[in-house]
């Protein structure tokens, strides 16, 4: 690997905290191992070849030793990622300016007033603005939660301690090395299966972490900042966080009606005792007495209504007030079987968390209104804003599931019904059987029949989505997703589904729907033909119709990370970019409004990188205010986990989307001949690889995808069917595995032949691609994603993995194939940036790698060795678990993996 080093200079304080941490943990470690192993980490530090080091050390570790050895490597990978974290939370910190930060939201207000852009528009578009950030259980966070807090609590000593501006103290040094002790002693594997539950459980705990605090500090920063230059401008409820735990189905045979009635009751659990709390904060806060101010109306009447009668607060009005909403909000939890210990109680619950915002509100106007306005702010406001965004539910759960699932469940339906054999009917036949079951009331299920497990359980699931919405709220569960969807029929069969369980009624004719309906286009096939199936849908009267019922609004999920197993990287990026494009034009002919929603993974080969310039980076008109993104495995650790953090990734996501709505790009549209040409060669080189008769089994023997698959870090299984097809197993532990062998292959394979035919073609034709990589976001965006995943490879670590192969022969003809291709790849896009390193423009990447590089290339090493042992031996039960905290390690080492 070469990478360009900036001056070590700028970054003094990054290297003081990484010697001190790193001091830290040698002090622990020569308590806890043994001269052995501490000889290894010290040669490894002092920059010794990891290959030779660990080669040489081998022979003299025991498996006691080796384990030791895996998990020192992998807490220095910890530690750094902790003190890198710290500095650039410095770097934010020490900006004057708001602006000074492009992806700031006072930095794109600052380019609307210079685009002219008046206050009206921006306000009409604010009020059109919806953002969604959604969790999924999608599993590539290999960390335990228990690791996870310990690392926070670091990382918190570190900032409080770089916030002093003092030396390490003494003191400091005990704290963190006492944490260090208790980290190096907690187990960092599971040694159970993850279940639904546990998933359930490490979704909502981001809340109270970081959401509770973050989000409504974000709106209260943004609405002043919009307010300093757009006077007047409220800030309407623009972004939001949405989940798929415990309703997405797809694969996954565990999620079922019982999980998602534990979903959204674990989510109520954590949010309903927040709004007591900080009911019960303002209560110490507005001790106001009637002999010093002047009360509203309304806020009299809730205080002659409220059960708070102590003698002591008769005059103080705001807080018989809140006693009085926290009484109805004690009541609300009663009615939602939630446990709330309140001393106020006897008054109605609120059916809508609507009514408890206007309580709220009613003290704030009251406040405003009688000369206390900075009581308003803070803590009101925040309470205000969160009860509006989070309801009662706190994440708006998504439903998912595959679309031959819920077809073979109508299947069934019609066949108990003795009407037609729906699977053996055309497309068009469907659709026709499908618009008559749509067409009126009569319900196709029968409760005297017995149904398949499949069958009751869709139905069930559905049902149950029916009674949340009732008792939590509208909002509670908003979508439901089909994976794999290709054709017409397969939307219309979830409205069938819908209309069986009554979030679907017909009124004169008139459908109107409880749920959007959001088809899932994610292989290269259904991204090409999106198009016609959305244009033949918006051209059945009866589903224009069922549009009106949801403000006209369709919304459309474009997968990532199969179309890119699919497809290879290039060809999916552009698949997905004109996918968009014409969708956009589609719509605007059909006069509806479009809402993509980005399945995005943490990995660049699942759609990763950094959302900023991915968001600005989309087809013009693409985005118009609408976006919703899935933020899934340690990505949401990484970027949600700290308030300071959580709250500046979601401001970066909402200036994003301002910018990319309002401020259109100039002279930025990609190239389309050439890129479809550089898409179509490709493709092609893509696809001889994966359809190789040997590559398969290349893959599953060069890789650790079977002890991936064996790690406990979710709860559904690794593939649909099996692992021995590419197209059954899932994109994660696709992407995954190739890169804890450091090959990287899902982000580059075929771009460099590609880029090596088109010049061949027309030897202009570089000069024509090194102009869109400085005009086109699009393909600026693409190149410096697929950069800073091949600047983590290591072909001669990847070249070691090949000794594991049963084969050797056809693997090392295979892995000469990729490592040409490599070689092609890089020096294309070093030829395409004008570049002589990687990362000649991202000096931060540069030094994270440069830094972990030694024990990264260790813990490599040290997997092949344990590998070909556990290969070799009957009982590797011993091997096993070192081979998974190998890839614990390698995965912090990389950071984004999944």
């Amino acid at each position: 690997m070469s990478v360009s080093i900036p001056d070590p200079h700028q970054d003094a304080p990054l290297s003081a905290d990484i010697t001190f941490l790193t001091q830290a943990l040698f002090n622990i470690l020569k308590q806890q191992t043994s001269v052995e192993v501490q000889t290894v980490l010290r040669q490894l530090l002092e920059g010794a070849p990891a290959q030779e080091t660990i080669q040489r050390a081998l022979p003299i570790l025991n498996l006691h030793q080796q384990q030791d050895l895996i998990r020192a490597c992998s807490l220095f990978a910890q530690l750094l990622n902790i003190a890198e974290d710290a500095h650039h939370e410095r770097q934010v910190s020490n900006h004057t300016s708001p602006s000074a930060e492009r992806s700031s939201f006072f930095h794109v207000l600052q380019q609307l007033q210079q685009q002219h852009i008046n206050a009206s528009e921006l306000a009409h578009t604010l009020e059109q603005t919806s953002i969604s950030a959604v969790l999924t259980a999608h599993p590539t966070e290999v960390q335990r939660q228990s690791i996870l807090c310990f690392q926070r609590l670091i990382r918190t000593l570190l900032s409080e301690h770089n916030h002093s501006n003092q030396p390490y103290s003494t003191e400091l040094q005990q704290e963190i090395e006492s944490l260090l002790l208790a980290l190096w002693q907690t187990d960092e594997t599971r040694h159970f299966k993850i279940s639904v539950s546990d998933e359930i459980y490490n979704s909502v705990t981001y809340f109270p972490l970081s959401f509770f605090k973050a989000i409504p500090a974000l709106y209260r920063k943004l609405h002043l900042q919009l307010n300093t230059l757009y006077p007047n401008i409220s800030l309407p409820d623009v972004i939001s966080i949405g989940s798929w735990v415990g309703g997405d189905r797809d694969g996954n045979p565990h999620v079922n009606a019982d999980s998602l009635h534990e979903a959204v009751n674990f989510q109520a659990n954590t949010l309903l005792p927040h709004y007591q709390h900080c009911l019960q904060e303002l209560y110490q806060l507005l001790p106001l007495s009637l002999r010093r101010i002047h009360i509203d109306n309304v806020v009299a009447y809730m205080a002659d209504q409220s059960p708070d009668t102590d003698t002591a607060h008769s005059e103080e009005p705001y807080r018989r007030a809140l006693a009085y909403i926290e009484a109805r909000l004690h009541a609300t939890a009663q009615r939602l079987n939630i446990q709330l210990n309140s001393p106020y109680q006897g008054l109605p619950a609120y059916h809508q968390p609507a009514e408890m915002v206007q309580d709220l509100q009613h003290i704030a106007n009251s406040l405003q209104q009688n000369g206390s306005a900075l009581l308003a702010h803070g803590k009101l406001a925040d309470l205000i804003r969160s009860v509006s965004l989070f309801g009662f539910h706190l994440m708006s759960i998504d439903l998912r599931q595959h679309a031959a699932k819920q077809a073979n469940v109508v299947a069934e339906l019609f066949q108990h019904a003795e009407l037609e054999n729906f699977l053996s009917l055309t497309e068009e036949e469907k659709q026709q059987v499908l618009l008559r079951e749509l067409s009126t009331q009569r319900p196709l299920y029968n409760p005297y029949i017995k149904y398949s497990p499949l069958t009751m359980r869709e139905l069930a699931i559905f049902h149950a989505a029916a009674d949340i919405k009732n008792r939590y709220g509208e909002a509670a569960i908003n979508q439901s997703i089909i994976s794999n969807a290709e054709s017409v029929s397969d939307i219309l069969v979830v409205a069938v589904l819908l209309k069986e369980t009554g979030l679907l009624t017909i009124h004169n004719h008139t459908p109107y729907s409880r749920i959007n309906i959001v088809p899932l286009f994610e292989t290269i096939d259904s991204l090409h033909h999106c198009i016609d199936i959305m244009d033949k849908l918006f051209n059945l009267p009866w589903y224009r119709n069922l549009l009106r019922s949801r403000a006209n609004l369709q919304e459309i999920m474009l997968g990532y990370s199969d179309s890119n197993k699919d497809g290879g990287y290039i060809t999916s990026q552009w698949s997905l970019y004109q996918a968009e494009k014409r969708l956009v034009k589609l719509f605007n002919q059909h006069h509806v409004r479009l809402r993509l929603f980005h399945g995005r993974g943490g990995s660049i080969g699942r759609g990763g990188g950094p959302a900023y310039d991915a968001i600005l980076a989309q087809p013009a008109g693409s985005v118009a205010g609408q976006i919703r993104i899935t933020e899934q495995g340690e990505v949401i650790t990484a970027k949600y986990a700290a308030p300071t953090k959580a709250k500046r990734n979601l401001e970066a996501l909402i200036a994003a989307t301002l910018e990319a709505t309002l401020i259109p790009p100039h002279n930025s549209e990609p190239d389309s001949s050439l890129m479809e040409s550089l898409s179509a060669f490709a493709f092609n080189h893509y696809q001889q690889l994966i359809t190789h008769p040997g590559f398969i089994d290349y893959f599953l023997q060069t890789s650790p995808i079977q002890e991936i698959a064996s790690l406990n870090i979710g709860s559904r299984p690794a593939s649909r069917k099996s692992l021995a097809k590419i197209q059954d197993l899932r994109a994660i532990p696709w992407v995954f595995s190739w890169t804890q062998n450091r090959m990287m292959l899902p982000v580059w394979y075929g771009f460099g032949s590609a880029v090596a035919e088109l010049t061949k073609q027309d030897s202009h034709n570089l000069q024509r691609l090194q102009q869109q990589a400085q005009h086109s976001p699009f393909f600026q965006t693409l190149l410096a994603n697929m950069e800073q995943v091949m600047a983590k490879a290591d072909l001669n670590i990847a070249a070691a993995y090949v000794t594991l192969a049963s084969d050797q022969q056809s693997a090392q003809t295979i892995f000469s194939r990729l490592s040409t291709e490599f070689e092609l790849s890089r020096q294309a896009l070093l030829s395409i940036k004008q570049h002589q390193h990687y990362l000649s423009d991202n000096h931060t990447l540069a030094k994270s790698l440069a830094l972990r590089i030694p024990y990264l290339n260790a813990l490599n090493w040290l997997q092949i060795h344990l590998l070909k042992q556990q290969r070799q031996l009957t009982d590797n039960s011993e091997i096993l678990p070192l081979i998974h905290l190998t890839i614990n390690g390698i995965a912090q080492g990389l950071r984004n993996t999944g």
